[in-house]
This record gives structure tokens, sequence and C-alpha cells, in this order.
């Protein structure tokens, strides 16, 4: 793969993560209802939270949030050392959570929340994650579809290790992987058949790890989720289906098969799908997180506005550039 295409895609993707976050950020947690009527005229860009918000008030338009953090402590992970190990994504989560009091509120998610007191407190990593089956592993995970273009054993596997601390269910897992694989194949080409078809062999594959769980398929509810998008309604007709059918809470079963019926939805345009995203309702920072990495990796960081990017580096200081730089580094010099 030429070098220049390599980094567009992968900075895409970060993009995608940062911008579908916080695009979903005034909204996150509201019911469909309630945006509607704090947005009448609907979200079109980026916002500050509106006054009052159970998590997030007092934050600026374009302000990141946990998604966008939590991935970059994966794609750290993955640059310092080379590889994901589950030690190390369990020592970068506590390092993180203490250093921003996050065991102090509302801003981690309930299996992570759970699985890293218990790390903290001397549990056994294998078991702490057995029955974390909430987005959060998803919502991180695209620094390892990164780091495998077209490397889908590769990708599952270390799906698996990642979600071991904190979500080790077949059914994190599998969603996780689905969205990871969806990455590391469109990085690889430009097909977005391809890379759905990615998308749900990673999800079969990675319902063979981890822990049973018991759950809605992803699989068969993803296969229903895109059924609604090409019924052929309007927009919010289907943005209503998606989220009273298919849901877009914090279960993984609803936000990965939302999230990848949006990318299709919008045929990979990553600002439309994170559009959407924010204004479906329910878990839309991570929603359009998920979704934006998807369709960031898919369509490079060339398919977002010109405003975009300048935006999320002005308000929240990421680097994400650097973080593609360093990422086609490493690549390429495992190539060599």
């Amino acid at each position: 793969m030429m070098r220049q295409k390599l980094f567009d895609k992968i900075y895409g993707c970060l993009l995608g993560v940062a911008a579908g976050d916080a695009m979903g950020m005034p909204s996150s947690l509201l019911p469909a209802d309630e945006i509607q009527r704090l947005f009448p005229e609907g979200i079109d860009s980026f916002l500050p939270a509106p006054p009052g918000h159970m998590i997030h008030d007092q934050m600026v338009a374009g302000e990141i949030t946990d998604d966008t953090q939590q991935t970059l402590l994966l794609a750290d992970l993955f640059l310092e050392t080379g590889s994901f190990t589950a030690e190390g994504v369990a020592r970068k989560l506590i390092a993180w959570a203490d250093r921003i009091n996050a065991f102090d509120g509302l801003y981690l998610g309930p299996s992570s929340m759970r699985a890293l007191k218990l790390i903290k407190d001397g549990a056994d990593i294998s078991k702490t994650g057995l029955i974390g089956d909430t987005n959060g592993a998803s919502m991180r995970i695209s620094p390892v579809g990164l780091a495998h273009p077209g490397d889908l054993e590769a990708v599952v596997t270390d799906t698996a290790e990642v979600c071991k601390p904190t979500h080790n269910t077949n059914i994190a897992i599998a969603g996780a992987a689905g969205v990871a694989s969806f990455i590391a194949t469109a990085l690889a080409c430009d097909n977005l058949e391809e890379c759905v078809d990615a998308y749900f062999y990673g999800v079969k594959a990675g319902m063979q790890r981890g822990g049973k769980w018991t759950g809605a398929s992803i699989q068969h509810r993803t296969e229903w989720a895109l059924k609604l998008v090409r019924s052929g309604k309007t927009e919010k007709d289907i943005w209503s289906n998606l989220y009273n059918y298919i849901g877009t809470g914090v279960a993984t079963s609803e936000a990965v098969p939302t999230s990848l019926a949006l990318v299709v939805m919008y045929a990979g345009d990553p600002w439309q799908v994170i559009r959407a995203a924010a204004n479906i309702g329910g878990d839309c920072d991570t929603i359009g997180a998920i979704a934006g990495s998807m369709a960031g990796a898919f369509a490079g960081a060339d398919g977002f506005p010109e405003h975009v990017a300048p935006k999320i580096e002005e308000v929240n200081h990421l680097g994400l550039e650097q973080y593609a730089n360093r990422f086609v580094e490493k690549l390429v010099l495992a190539d060599d």
C-alpha cells in the first residue's frame, strides 16, 4: 500500500473516533425525544453539552470524552511496545483512571469500572472481565485494527487479549473484533462490502473467544439493522427504527450493530455517519466513536470536512496526525 494512503486511512480512523465522540458528547445518553427537544434543528456541528448534563456538564464544543482517551491509550501501548497485552491494557487504563479520578464519578463504563477496581484490589486479570458485555471494548478497539492491515486472524487474537481485563465475554469480544476487522480491511482495500464481510468474520470469530455470556446475537442483529437501513424509508424513520428495534444503548449487541448500519447507510461517509450518531439517541458519543472509526478508516481523513481536524486539535490537543505518522512508521518498519 502507498505510504500516503495508509497514513490517510489511519489518520481518518483516529479522527473518526474523536469527531464522532465529540459530536455525540452533548447528546450522549439522552433519549431520542429529549435530543429533539434540546436540539430542535438537529445536531450538525460540534456543540457544547447542555447545562446540567449528567456526565458532560460544562464541556465545550468539540471536546472529546473517555471514548477517545481510551482509544489513544491502546494506541500508546502499541506504539511503545509493538504489541497488545492484557496486562499492558490494564496498566494503561488504571493509570489513566487514577489520573482523571474516573473511579469517583460516572466517567467509566460499568464493565470497565467493575473490572479495574477488582484488578486494583489484586484480582486475577483472567477473571476480572468475565461478565463485561458492554460497548467499552468496541469503542477503544480501533488501534488493534490499525496495527494489522488486512490480517484478520491477528486482529481477532489481539482483540481477545485487549478485552481480557474488562470485557472478557464472547459478546464483547465479538463486537470489538467486528469493528477492528472492518478497520483492518478498510486499510487494505476501498470496497465497502469487503469491509462489511470482514466485520461479520470478526463477529463470528470473536464469538469463539472469552467466556460465554447471554445476549442478543450481534450477527443476527446486524443483519436486521442492515435490512432497516436498506428499507427505502426516510432518514429519520431509519434512525427511529434503529433506536427502537436494534437499540442504541451501552450493550455491545445494540451499539455495534447500529454503528455498522450507519456506516452502510451513508456509504462510509464519516461526517454523515457521525452526524446521524449524534442525533439518533442513546449512547451517542460511543456510537459516534465506533461508527466514526470504521467510516474514517474507510474514507480516510480526506473524507471529513476541512474544519473538523483543526477544531478537534484546537480543543483537545491530541496530536492525531502525529499518532498516524507513528503508526505508519511502525508498520513500515515491520514490513522491512
